[in-house]
């Protein structure tokens, strides 16, 4: 089975909802698989000229549909909703695979 990965950049516009957002996060990942790889503000742009986000995050996920369960978790709704609200957020899911060998 192909892992997909989570890429998650944040760019928090508030920060009321951060306290509350990494604990019932990082449970709800793990209890659909995910691992996180990162989950930092340590990082820099090397090619580019977009604005680097404040913060990046890569999930590794065991199959897609498990990504998609998390996601779709109503136990994550209130959460991804703040995160929403209180950030510029960007979410790709990407599939482990090489389509170019």
């Amino acid at each position: 089975m192909t892992s997909y990965y989570s890429v998650i950049e944040v760019t928090p516009t508030q920060e009321e909802w951060i306290p509350g957002y990494i604990g019932p996060a990082t449970q709800l990942v793990h209890k659909h698989g995910g691992k996180y790889l990162a989950r930092t503000a340590t990082h820099e742009r090397v090619e580019g000229d977009r604005d680097n986000p404040a913060l990046r995050v890569i999930i590794e996920w065991p199959s897609k549909q498990a990504a998609l369960d998390f996601m779709n978790d109503p136990d994550y709704a209130p959460h991804l909703k703040s995160r929403s609200d209180g950030s510029i957020s960007h979410h790709a899911l990407v599939e482990g695979k090489d389509d170019m060998a």
